[in-house]
Formats: structure tokens, sequence, C-alpha cells
């Protein structure tokens, strides 16, 4: 890896191995962007492992929103066990309880299942009814790679205020800039220290269009200007 991580949304291999191409260090795996990702099949993940050598962070998500059922926590679990035997390097999830704040323990739970991976949490911090409250509460928990975060639910040009606060308390080596991220917002991120990005859509034409190479070329050439 260079500089910077620069993690790219993959949906499938022909994703995967365009991101690889372009120069991307790591994969978030996700199945339908329409609901802003869910758990994807075993079977694409082993699919992407047979052709891309880029670590796959997985996601682990039933339904459109941040909270989760006991049911739907049980599926995860078993999800998760099946994921890593497919080639999954790690895995996001995160929750939320009712009142807006984390859901500890349904997300110590999956952490538990996926152990001894690490794993990301996911944008639910952005829709904490406490953001600051969510964070404290995050930043603790084991074998936490990153937050995946933009500081606010509307985007990282709103956030960006919410993600120096956090950088300046230490966790700007936690941050995954993901989220409405634009080339604009790069350097502004690089001088609060924050050096993990994701993009998603800034990569391809649509959500129904394949990852293209070259625009990942160029957003890694962005995040590597330190």
């Amino acid at each position: 890896m260079t500089g910077s991580l620069l993690e790219v949304i993959a949906l499938d291999v022909r994703d995967a191995v365009a991101a690889e191409d372009g120069g991307a260090d790591r994969l978030e795996i996700v199945s339908d962007m329409s609901v802003g990702g869910l758990t994807p099949a075993p079977e694409t993940v082993a699919a992407i492992a047979k052709q891309s050598a880029l670590p796959q962070m997985v996601m682990l998500r039933s339904n459109a929103g941040y909270t989760v059922t006991s049911e739907e926590l049980e599926r995860l679990t078993e999800d998760a066990r099946i994921l890593t035997d497919a080639g999954a390097a790690g895995f996001v999830f995160g929750f939320l309880d009712a009142a807006g704040a984390v859901d500890l323990a349904a997300t110590e739970a999956l952490i538990h299942a996926v152990t001894p991976l690490p794993w990301t949490f996911h944008r639910a911090v952005d829709n904490a009814a406490d953001v600051q409250a969510a964070w404290r509460a995050v930043r603790l928990l084991p074998n936490l790679a990153t937050v995946l975060t933009s500081g606010s639910p509307s985007g990282i040009a709103s956030g960006l205020p919410v993600l120096r606060s956090r950088a300046e308390m230490g966790d700007a080596p936690l941050i995954l800039a993901g989220g409405g991220l634009e080339p604009h917002l790069v350097a502004p991120l690089l001088d609060y220290g924050v050096r993990g990005f994701h993009v998603g859509s800034p990569v391809r034409e649509s959500w129904s269009a394949p990852v293209d190479r070259e625009r990942v070329r160029r957003w890694r050439e962005l995040v590597d200007t330190i």
C-alpha cells in the first residue's frame, strides 16, 4: 500500500479487477447499492478471491436502515462464517438502537463472530442521535480497523467539521472518508491527517455501470498527493 488507503466498492468480479488495475488497496464488497449496500452472496466473494489479490471487506447488513433484529443478527452471524470461508479478509457492519445510540450488544456479537478478522464500522455512526457519543463508543471496540464516515448523513461536504474534530481528538488513523467524497475535499482531509478514502459512485458512470479503472487511477493519484 502507498501513503493513503484507497478502498473501492465492488459489486462483482469485473469491478474488483478494474479497481485492482487502477491501483486500489482494498475492496468493499456489497450488493444492492439502491439501499446503500447489503450483504453480498458468498459466491461473489469466492469469485473475486480467484481473480483479485485485493483484500475484501464484506458488508454485513440486512436492511436499508441501521437497526437489526435478533433474527437478522443470527443470520448475519452465520453469513460471516460462510463469507470468511469464501475469502473475506474483514467485514463492514455497525448498528444503532431505536434511540439512535450505538447498539453495542448487536455490534459486539458480530465482532465476536468475525474475530480475529478486522472490521469497519460503517456510516451508521453519521446517523446516530449523538455523533460524538457514537464515536466514543465505537472507537473502543476490539479489532476495529476503520470507521467509514462522512461526518454527516448528507455527505462529507457538510461533515468536514466533524471529521476535523475527530482527527484533532486523535482518530484520524481510524477515519475512512466516504459518502459524497469529491476531489476538492481530499486536500482538507489530508490536512487533517486522514489517510483512508472510500469511493463508489465517483469511479463509475452509474451503479449500473462497472468500475472504471482510469477513474480509480485518478483517485489513486489524488489521494497520494501528500
